[in-house]
């Protein structure tokens, strides 16, 4: 009788937990799926990688210990996304395989998309001029190369040879996040070669890794990425490697005296990177946003991570 009436209440027990259970999955689902359209829409409308750029400046301001200037940062944000929708417009073929989600949203919002990517073209112009000449030639730097890179010389576009991409694409975000704090104020040229190095090295892992997920699109267009002409295993052979070599660069920078205030955020970065590097190739999964969150995204946690570390903010 006492083991009939103890498990009668464990039974009421276990079903006021399930409908406890259900309450809350109902309360959060409206959020959930509104915070996923969120992340679509930043991702897809190329708002999302504007921000990213706008954050990876604002970082370079820090570890330089120069002054950041918001004309420089808002001008990074529209450059960045000028290309990156202009690059969305011009692929929607290969995305319609790779990213069907994004291919429809553009093909959908083509003309808001054309005429956003004028007027943010028009306002980085702008804010650069406002500084000074070198930042419009550090603004448009991105877009030039940007050209050259899609142009055909003798039938052959440089954009058609495996790894001139990741190259070039690593090129421009360097090239910004190295030279755009230098326009207000110089510094050694070791320490900017430092810079240049790290930001490219992690630049070039990231894009790799995007090609790792666009691999199954990339063969069906004939694109030969690096994934697709060495395969998955080496390709994360590789770009473990080239993670490796932040730790020399670390280790310099220390001795030399760059970035002492950041050296933990700096080390973060490079395991972090092991991570999302083993993460992504592993193989075993379908990668979807997340990459985008989680790669890209990685520079909205460097500067947070950044200020509270330094004290410049706290919670």
């Amino acid at each position: 009788m006492v083991f009939t009436k103890s498990r009668t209440n464990l039974e009421k027990g276990d079903y006021f937990l399930s409908k406890l259970v259900d309450f809350v999955l109902g309360f959060l689902k409206p959020f959930y799926s509104l915070c996923n359209k969120s992340v679509s829409f930043l991702a897809q409308s190329s708002i999302f990688i504007a921000l990213i750029c706008f954050m990876l400046v604002y970082f370079s301001f820090l570890l330089y210990d120069i002054s950041e200037d918001f004309n420089l940062l808002l001008s990074s944000f529209f450059i960045t996304f000028t290309i990156y929708g202009l690059d969305k417009v011009s692929n929607i073929k290969e995305d319609s395989i790779n990213l069907p989600e994004r291919a429809g949203f553009i093909y959908k919002y083509r003309k808001i998309i054309t005429v956003s990517i004028v007027v943010s073209y028009i306002s980085a112009l702008y804010f650069s001029v406002l500084k000074n000449p070198y930042a419009v030639l550090v603004v448009h730097f991105p877009l030039f190369i940007g050209l050259i890179y899609s142009i055909k010389i003798l039938n052959i576009r440089l954009k058609d040879i495996t790894g001139i991409k990741n190259i070039v694409v690593s090129l421009s975000w360097t090239v910004v996040g190295t030279f755009m704090p230098l326009i207000v104020s110089f510094r050694p040229f070791t320490e900017i070669l430092c810079m240049f190095y790290y930001l490219f090295i992690k630049f070039f892992i990231n894009g790799i890794l995007f090609d790792v997920r666009d691999i199954e699109g990339d063969r069906i267009n004939g694109v030969i990425t690096i994934p697709v002409f060495i395969g998955l295993k080496k390709t994360k052979n590789i770009l473990l490697l080239l993670n490796s070599t932040l730790i020399p660069f670390i280790t310099l920078s220390y001795l030399k005296g760059f970035f002492r205030e950041y050296i933990f955020v700096l080390t973060f970065t490079i395991f972090y990177g092991y991570w999302y590097i083993l993460h992504f190739c592993s193989g075993s999964r379908k990668i979807g946003k997340s990459i985008d969150i989680l790669v890209d995204g990685e520079w909205i946690l460097v500067v947070i991570i950044a200020l509270i570390f330094t004290k410049k903010i706290l919670f």
